[in-house]
């Protein structure tokens, strides 16, 4: 693995660790009134493309953190309209 690589993968892995505060935050509270549906739905669709691009580019960095980011923001999405 290269230092480009590594890279790819540090960064990666902190944005994608940075979802999972609000993923579980909503499941412990099942409060998601502060939280735009608009603003996750855009988000996961910009999210899927992402993953789609890592793919054919295949970048593991850009599709294991894009995969589990999307993952997380359908949680939050579920969430959102679950315990509206």
């Amino acid at each position: 693995m290269g230092n480009v690589e590594l890279i790819g993968f540090v960064a990666a892995s902190l944005t994608t660790a940075a979802f999972i505060p609000q993923v579980y935050k909503a499941y412990k509270t099942k409060s998601v009134e502060n939280i735009s549906l608009t603003m996750y739905v855009v988000f996961f669709s910009g999210i899927v493309l992402w993953f789609i691009y890592g793919v054919y580019l295949d970048s593991w960095p850009m599709i294991l953190s894009n995969g589990i980011t999307a993952l997380l923001a359908l949680m939050v999405i579920i969430f959102k309209i679950k315990y509206k």
